[in-house]
């Protein structure tokens, strides 16, 4: 019973350790180089995508707060409002309350 035991331990152990080694051989190989290449620059291009979506989030909240305390995002005025001189053309007198409008 007890050789057995030992013999089932001694294959288990053998199998472990040789698929451990045909895996390792695997990814030594020409094809298990490029395909680890292939995984990393995946995830470093996963990387580099999340990392542009977290700059464009945090610019567009950032663009926000600075719109929103500047007033920048004010309605702009009706166009009669702010009619612009033209050139050789001048603006008509105004009429105010001070001396220097007169």
């Amino acid at each position: 019973m007890r050789r057995l035991f030992w013999l089932a331990m001694g294959i288990t152990i053998g199998a472990l350790v040789v698929r451990k080694l045909s895996r390792a051989a695997e990814k030594l190989t020409p094809q298990g180089i490029a395909g680890a290449l292939v995984d990393g620059l995946r995830d470093l291009a996963d990387a580099i995508g999340d990392f542009g979506a977290d700059v464009r989030a945090a610019a567009a909240m950032r663009e926000e707060e600075l719109r929103s305390g500047t007033g920048l995002d004010a309605p702009l005025p009706e166009r009669d409002e702010t009619q612009l001189p033209l050139p050789g053309r001048q603006l008509p007198a105004r009429r105010g309350a001070h001396a220097a409008d007169r």
